[in-house]
């Protein structure tokens, strides 16, 4: 993956060395969906249930970051402008305008402005709330060597899948499926969470195919194999196994490995917002 000289978004805020500890507040489309996105990487919902009642708000001196920690920014940054370049494109191919999403970087723990406070154990997650992506860097290390998910675009197609949250906030669609939830059961409304999730890997699929098209970042095909690997290491699957021994599908909130490929590789081989309606797919209820 070819992205040094790419334009930089700038939309980067780097919170590392300040942690939150006020209660997060479940209520609310935010509370819910960084519940549902923090279940992207295994987390154990008892686990993170109890992170999330901790208080103590603690401020620690001025973050001494790394060079490893300076690359993974400049990194995420022409990623970030790369997104905001394709998707500005095709909005305005339909005729309307995206507003770019900011990408916060930190470390163990943040006070979001929309969803109260996030942990590191969540992995990445966007905040409808305040239309925020929130990544501790450390997660890279974690992607390569607990997830098996290696190579630079394992971590692009992550941030790629954030941003297609924000893309679903921006058309509504998170709005909607949160309004869903309280008319469901837990099994049902965990359906909803997969097409979602599948989705948001569809859109990433979307900007990998055009990022040619509308930034200087260079794609190879070993990289689109290193996003397929990376969506297939975080399939309920393959986590659950990983994690227990065995799978529940009735639980499963992000798909399996074989539909997160599925998805993003649809993404990436149509190119086409309107392709990636899950929703529609009798296969998904």
């Amino acid at each position: 993956m070819k992205w040094q000289g790419g334009r930089r978004s700038g939309n980067i805020e780097d919170k590392r060395g300040m942690s939150g500890g006020q209660k997060l507040t479940l209520g609310g489309i935010g509370g819910v969906i960084v519940l549902i996105i923090g279940f992207l990487l295994g987390g154990d919902p008892e686990q993170l249930l109890n992170q999330m009642q901790q208080t103590a708000p603690t401020e620690q001196g001025e973050y001494q970051s790394t060079p490893e920690e300076d690359r993974l920014i400049d990194f995420a940054d022409v990623v970030l402008g790369s997104t905001e370049d394709v998707w500005k494109n095709i909005f305005a191919a339909n005729g309307s305008d995206y507003p770019a999403t900011m990408l916060t970087v930190y470390n163990g723990a943040v006070e979001t402005a929309g969803c109260g406070v996030g942990q590191s154990a969540f992995g990445p997650f966007y905040c409808p709330g305040d239309q925020k992506i929130y990544l501790d860097l450390s997660f890279n290390e974690e992607l390569s060597k607990k997830y098996g998910a290696k190579g630079e675009f394992a971590l692009a197609y992550v941030i790629a899948h954030e941003v297609g949250h924000h893309v679903q906030n921006v058309l509504g669609v998170l709005e909607q499926t949160n309004a869903m939830r309280a008319k469901m059961s837990e099994r049902e409304y965990n359906k909803v969470s997969i097409m979602t999730e599948l989705q948001a890997d569809f859109y990433a699929g979307v900007w990998a195919h055009h990022v040619k098209n509308y930034s200087n970042i260079e794609l190879t095909y070993e990289d689109i194999v290193d996003g397929m690997r990376a969506a297939a290491a975080v399939g309920d699957d393959h986590l659950q196994e990983q994690a227990q021994g065995h799978v529940n599908p009735e639980s499963f909130t992000h798909g399996t490995s074989e539909q997160r490929v599925q998805w993003f590789k649809k993404g990436y081989d149509t190119g086409d917002i309107n392709a990636g309606n899950t929703f529609n797919d009798p296969s998904l209820k």
